[in-house]
């Protein structure tokens, strides 16, 4: 049954968020943000303490 036969005529939300250029800029630039900080810190964590 498609979205038009049911007659709620509610926008999926994956629809809403592709067709918010604000919101996939906010989201383009965040996850790469948090990914390199977090792969950051976690490279520091590993680095051995020296004698």
């Amino acid at each position: 049954m498609s979205d038009e036969s049911r007659g709620d005529g509610s926008i999926p939300l994956m629809q809403q968020l592709l067709d918010s250029p604000i919101l996939l800029l906010i989201i383009g630039v965040a996850s790469p943000a948090i990914f390199y900080t977090l792969w950051g810190v976690m490279e520091i964590i590993s680095i051995p303490l020296a004698p």
